[in-house]
């Protein structure tokens, strides 16, 4: 069982873009009971009394567009024990890198960039800011092929 955690800054638009676009690549090749596939925040700005926003609308109807549902996901916050309990780290910019390292207290080994399994080491570009879901979706969608290409290697 292979243990993945996407991490973005607010949970609500990149990380769970990756989370659940893996959960429906992974089912797609009948490979779904080999993964636990989750996301996290490294900030508490989307979370509020202990409870998370939903994702973000136009995070979930661009994914909705590719016939993937996100239903039900709320933010969460990373926790410094994410650590032990996943094998692989996943940020999506290297800001969210820096943030895991110091929230953690490790740096490298379980800690990726997405794009670097694709052999990119740029952001996944952050709709929160560029407005451009279908650029997202298409970066993640990159990454988390690439990232399961990798992954297939070890099964």
């Amino acid at each position: 069982m292979i243990k993945i955690l996407f991490i973005c800054h607010g949970n609500i638009c990149r990380s769970p873009m990756a989370e659940f676009i893996f959960k429906d690549m992974t089912a797609r090749q009948g490979l779904a009971d080999q993964f636990i596939v989750d996301s996290a925040a490294t900030s508490s700005e989307e979370i509020w009394n202990g409870i998370g926003n939903p994702v973000y609308p136009p995070a979930r109807e661009e994914l909705a567009k590719h016939g993937i549902s996100c239903k039900g996901k709320r933010a969460v916050q990373l926790q410094k024990s994410d650590y032990d309990k996943y094998d692989y780290l996943i940020g999506m910019d290297t800001m969210n890198i820096r943030n895991i390292e110091r929230m953690t207290g490790h740096k490298g080994e379980k800690i990726h960039l997405l794009l670097e399994f694709a052999g990119r080491y740029d952001s996944v570009a952050d709709p929160w800011y560029t407005g451009n879901f279908v650029r997202t979706y298409s970066d993640v969608k990159e990454g988390c092929g690439a990232l399961l290409e990798h992954l297939m290697k070890t099964l």
